[in-house]
């Protein structure tokens, strides 16, 4: 049995009056990656925000259910949510890189947690832009602005700055949408690597993309749970026919 990483227990979220997620229930696997596919608005991205409890930051949220990250529930009110947030990257659509050096834009975070020790913050930096598979185009140039970087380098910089806190989770809300194929493949390859020491969790609206990169992938549809299952049976042969329909174009 595979190790669960994340369960998620009848889950209902609330933006005012108008209900964007409905009783959804699943369970993310340690080490693996999972898709979240579905029409734009069908509460892919407000679903992942809450596995780090950023829709809190939004006013009139109102959340009910459980999400349990390795045994305890992170709504529990005594939960840190800055530490829960250390626990849990995120990387956005588009990059949002600070407007500073490659070299700060890695380091931020740690600094603010206390790290200030130069061979440490040396030595995290070459770390995890090789893990970002990003060290060997830019080793040169760690004190350039990160703003000079390619669409697709200050992706897997953004990837890279979200490593550097060494969380357990990586959450990717359509991280390769606004690039091109060339830089996308790069994105997916790194993706694949990462799933070896983290737990990931990627919104996509690529079809393809998802059959491609995940292990498991969850169908949403107006705020429900459709289907989750392996990603071979959910392409291959989904046991819902409105899933069927979607991944074959027929709506959606």
């Amino acid at each position: 049995m595979k190790e669960i990483k994340i369960q998620v227990k009848n889950l209902d979220l609330f933006y005012g009056d108008k209900q964007a997620l409905k009783n959804i229930s699943l369970d993310i696997p340690a080490n693996k990656v999972t898709a979240l596919i579905g029409p734009s608005g069908c509460g892919k991205s407000t679903f992942i925000r809450t596995i780090n409890r950023m829709n809190e930051l939004i006013h009139g949220v109102k959340i009910k259910g459980d999400i349990i990250i390795d045994g305890q529930n992170i709504y529990d009110r005594n939960v840190d949510v800055v530490n829960l947030r250390r626990r849990i990257g995120m990387v956005f659509q588009k990059s949002n890189l600070f407007p500073k050096s490659i070299y700060e834009n890695i380091v931020y975070g740690t600094k603010i947690n206390g790290l200030r020790n130069k061979k440490a913050l040396k030595e995290l930096v070459e770390k995890t832009l090789t893990h970002a598979a990003l060290w060997d185009e830019v080793k040169d140039r760690l004190n350039s602005s990160a703003l000079s970087l390619s669409g697709g380098q200050q992706q897997r910089l953004c990837i890279a700055r979200a490593l550097a806190v060494e969380p357990e989770i990586v959450l990717m809300d359509e991280p390769a949408s606004a690039l091109d194929p060339i830089a996308t493949a790069k994105i997916e390859e790194l993706i694949h690597e990462l799933k070896r020491n983290y737990t990931i969790v990627i919104v996509t609206h690529n079809m393809q993309q998802a059959a491609r990169v995940s292990d498991q992938t969850a169908f949403f549809y107006i705020g429900e749970l459709i289907e989750y299952d392996k990603t071979t049976k959910i392409f291959t042969n989904p046991s819902i026919k409105q899933t069927e329909d979607y991944i074959s174009g027929r709506f959606g």
